[in-house]
């Protein structure tokens, strides 16, 4: 098996397309995982960017978020349809709402599934607050009623909605890592989705949650053969950012904690890695 490091392109977006993918290159990461643009000509130069540094592409999906059903249902296939088309490793989507009914969240994996089968391009679901899948709990529900649903995991979301690190619903963790395909390693904790810090002291019984998480989708996916997985270093901008109280400006410097994750996890998994 091969794992592959990616870098977000939230939070970095004020950089042309050109310069962030060299520098997304030179310090090692595989890929980019970020939404697609809208306009024709900002696709173009971010494909032609990615093509010149041999850099892969997982498209993200978060923009569908009408809350009237049918208008949120049309827009998600429509949205799927478009980002599939640039021909990604795999599109990560950000599904659904978490008031619409089961029944209307399983619409749209049906729809994510169709477009699948119609283009080629596997949709992973990733677990996130406020979407379908927003607790540990609720998304096992799914698991067990759609068995091709296949998950970006991203538990930070989840231990901060259930203010514990899942101790108590380790069944319906071990639900999820069997469908793991993609994990977003960002550490959170039992009160947000993201520490000021991973580097620091206080984040320490965090990490280690996430660690141990991370190191059970490895062996779930070492043990069935898979030839691929793949994390995004997603720690996130402000409002995810901690800001300093006295100067109003983030306590750590996103970038540099993306390269860390990477960096720690590229030596953990170095047997996976290549490198």
């Amino acid at each position: 098996m091969n794992i592959q490091f990616f870098c977000p392109r939230w939070g970095m977006a004020h950089l042309p397309w050109e310069p962030f993918a060299r520098l997304v290159k030179d310090t090692g990461f595989d890929g980019v995982e970020t939404d697609i643009p809208e306009e024709p000509a900002g696709r173009e130069e971010m494909l032609q960017a990615l093509a010149k540094y041999d850099l892969r592409l997982i498209a993200q999906h978060w923009q569908t978020v009408d809350p009237a059903f049918e208008t949120h249902a049309a827009v998600y296939a429509k949205r799927l349809e478009y980002m599939a088309a640039v021909n990604p490793l795999f599109i990560n989507s950000q599904t659904g709402r978490d008031f619409f009914s089961p029944a209307q969240n399983e619409t749209l994996l049906t729809i994510a599934a169709q477009t699948t089968v119609a283009t080629g391009i596997p949709v992973y679901h990733e677990t996130h607050r406020g979407k379908f899948s927003f607790a540990a709990h609720v998304t096992a529900d799914f698991l067990h009623r759609v068995p091709g649903l296949e998950l970006t995991l991203d538990i930070s979301h989840w231990y901060a909605v259930a203010e514990t690190f899942l101790d108590d619903q380790q069944q319906a963790v071990r639900d999820a890592i069997e469908r793991t395909r993609h994990i977003h390693a960002r550490i959170g904790h039992t009160q947000g989705p993201q520490v000021p810090d991973p580097r620091s002291p206080d984040a320490r019984e965090a990490l280690k949650a996430h660690l141990a998480c991370w190191d059970k989708v490895v062996e779930a996916r070492l043990q069935t053969g898979h030839p691929l997985l793949t994390f995004t270093a997603e720690f996130g901008p402000s409002p995810y950012m901690t800001l300093s109280p006295a100067t109003g400006k983030p306590l750590a410097d996103q970038w540099e904690l993306n390269v860390f994750m990477m960096q720690m996890l590229k030596e953990r998994y170095q047997p996976y890695t290549g490198s």
